[in-house]
């Protein structure tokens, strides 16, 4: 009764929204952190219930509902207590205070918020609020400002995106900073980065191409975040180990960045929280067996690492809630590993079989036929250069994974995958009665169209195998 209440004097109230008939943003002195206290107490409540009705739509929100649909959204999130105090507030009956206005502040979006700050409880009120989960791009020197505005005025905003701030534009050097790029922006305007350490709630932040150069350890220092992302900060200079002052990250993605270092120990620190991890960074070290017993990691992304391990050593129960895996070169069954001999592929394969028994979608699926890009390197012992007469195949030295209906197999290949070597099977064939049987007689019949010239080899032919193939292949050209 009282949300319903609460919900009809929302859409009663006059419709009076005294923040928006100031000027534009760019002026508006309360949004940029102005002190104005223009707002009467009559005044405050027709813009705290306005703002449910209309400011709860911001102009950057992608929401399409109609008002009234988002009031009832926003009335169903409020307790019994809640509603029967906003009822009270816009009824009149008693004045509202500090924290049940910062309350009520939580439900708007972070402009709204500023835009509110109209007398001192209520500036104080805004320092308290909760600022629901949208985030705040600093990526100008006016939205720059802005953020160093709200360090005081909105200090609990929860998510935070750090890019470059525009032309002859940077943040201030850190510790041990590249020279030459020093050397190159000496006359920019630069900008404290450290005052981002005033939003101690933050939860989430992304960092994008941001002229970062040197190390910054206030970056690293937040109890509450739980997902971080550090992307192309080519000047960057940050550590592994620094992740040791973010107890409670979930998500960690670092990519292209070229002064990130570290060992993957490193993350132990935080085993018991992290569940996602990408890392695509060359200088990072360590072995993928060093988080196989993170009891809640569903992603692992390293490729471009150099971290290094091997995929026979993922047993039954390491890895426990994985559900997405990318691994290095650098890793014995890594995206575009060398095999250094022809004998160790049918283990490697034997695993790749039983992580997706285990998890269908472990690996992306349209890495799988290629069989990751894996192929026979160079410097093995078992490799010998294309006999290029007649045109001749390619030595079979790539792999492929073969699907047939629901069985699975592998087999050798040339480079375009246009002539394989015999399937190597890795499920029995289906019954005859089963319902699967004919998808496979189907597939099977297709793919052993390319089984010709490598026919009879389960695997590649030795050097003098190979000539002899050519060799028959020439004199069959001639008759």
């Amino acid at each position: 009764m009282l949300k319903n209440s609460a919900c009809n004097a929302v859409i009663q109230i006059e419709n009076v929204y005294v923040a928006s008939t100031m000027s534009s943003d760019d002026n508006n002195p309360v949004l940029i952190g102005g002190d104005q206290s223009f707002f009467s107490q009559s005044t405050e409540s027709r813009f705290v219930m306005h703002s449910f009705t209309s400011s709860a739509l911001d102009k950057d929100s992608t929401s399409n509902e109609a008002p009234c649909e988002t009031v009832d959204k926003i009335i169903k999130k409020l307790n019994s207590d809640m509603a029967e105090m906003i009822f009270r507030f816009i009824s009149g009956e008693e004045v509202m205070r500090t924290n049940d206005i910062a309350n009520i502040l939580s439900y708007l979006c972070w402009k709204d918020i500023m835009r509110a700050r109209v007398s001192k409880k209520w500036r104080e009120a805004a320092k308290q609020s909760i600022v629901p989960p949208t985030i705040f791009h600093i990526d100008s020197v006016r939205s720059y400002n802005a953020m160093r505005v709200m360090s005081t005025a909105l200090p609990n905003m929860e998510q935070l995106s750090i890019s470059n701030l525009g032309h002859e534009n940077m943040y201030s050097i850190g510790k041990d900073p590249d020279e030459e790029m020093a050397q190159l922006t000496a006359n920019y305007t630069t900008h404290d980065i450290n005052i981002i350490c005033s939003f101690r709630k933050l939860r989430v932040m992304r960092m994008c191409n941001a002229l970062l150069n040197g190390s910054f350890p206030v970056l690293f220092n937040f109890q509450l975040l739980e997902k971080l992302s550090i992307q192309f900060c080519n000047y960057l200079t940050f550590d592994l180990d620094m992740l040791k002052g973010l107890p409670s990250l979930r998500e960690l993605d670092c990519s292209g960045n070229p002064r990130l270092t570290g060992d993957l120990s490193s993350l132990r620190v935080l085993k018991g929280t992290l569940e996602s991890v990408i890392i695509r960074c060359r200088d990072i070290c360590g072995n993928l067996m060093d988080l196989a017993d993170f009891p809640h990691m569903e992603e692992l992304d390293l490729r471009c690492s150099s971290v290094t391990g091997d995929i026979r050593d993922i047993h039954e129960h390491d890895f426990p809630a994985l559900e997405s895996l990318a691994l290095p070169r650098t890793v014995h069954g890594g995206t575009y590993y060398l095999c250094q001999c022809i004998s160790e592929l049918p283990s490697l394969m034997h695993t790749i079989h039983l992580l997706l028994q285990r998890i269908p979608t472990l690996f992306e699926r349209d890495r799988l036929p290629r069989a990751f890009g894996w192929s026979l390197s160079k410097q093995s012992p078992d490799w010998y250069a294309r006999d290029c007469r007649n045109g001749s195949p390619t030595p079979p030295f790539r792999l492929q994974l073969i699907q047939a209906g629901s069985r699975r197999g592998w087999s050798w290949c040339t480079f375009y995958g246009d002539h394989l070597c015999e399937i190597n099977w890795l499920d029995p064939e289906p019954s005859r009665e089963s319902s699967d049987y004919e998808t496979y007689v189907e597939d099977l019949q297709r793919i052993e169209q390319h089984i010709s010239f490598y026919r009879g080899f389960h695997e590649p032919p030795t050097e003098m195998e190979y000539r002899r193939l050519c060799d028959g292949l020439k004199q069959r050209q001639r008759d």
